[in-house]
């Protein structure tokens, strides 16, 4: 089902009156429940195998607008994003020298750090040359695809 068609289900669901929506299409079948019991703004995804989804429909608050506009300013310059999901590491061996600092001057190429996904150590390297005014990861912490790494001013 198309994630375009969950969403106005759920949104349908949240704003109306009725506790419980089930659609079948196809092989596959969503049910929507909205609950009290769990807090607001929280989405249950549960697929299994020839199973019914169910999701929990966001209940609207104005909280959750505010908190978006409260969240910290994006840093300016290039980002450095991981490019796999694994095990952030700032230097090549326990006890070794971190590859770059905040402040480290660096060129496209450099190795920035290394990411231990399925017991592969991948260098990480510099997309443009620069000055490293953050590192948004700390050491040996896990990493997701596409979460901010290094911030190049």
């Amino acid at each position: 089902m198309d994630l375009r068609k969950l969403k106005t289900l759920i949104d349908l669901v949240a704003e109306s009156d009725i506790a419980e929506l089930e659609v079948t299409e196809g092989e596959s079948k969503v049910r929507i429940v909205k609950s009290s019991a769990m807090p607001q703004g929280q989405m249950m995804m549960m697929p299994q195998q020839g199973m019914p989804q169910q999701y929990a429909a966001p209940a609207p608050s104005a909280p959750v607008a505010a908190a978006v506009e409260a969240a910290p300013a994006e840093p300016t310059g290039h980002i450095i994003k991981s490019p796999m999901v694994g095990t952030f590491y700032r230097s090549s061996a326990p006890g070794s020298p971190a590859f770059v600092e905040v402040g480290s001057a660096i060129k496209e190429g450099d190795t920035l750090c290394i990411i231990e996904a399925m017991k592969l150590l991948n260098e990480i390297d510099a997309e443009v040359s620069g000055v490293v005014s953050k590192i948004l990861v700390e050491n040996g912490q896990p990493v997701e695809f596409g979460q901010p790494l290094f911030v190049i001013g």
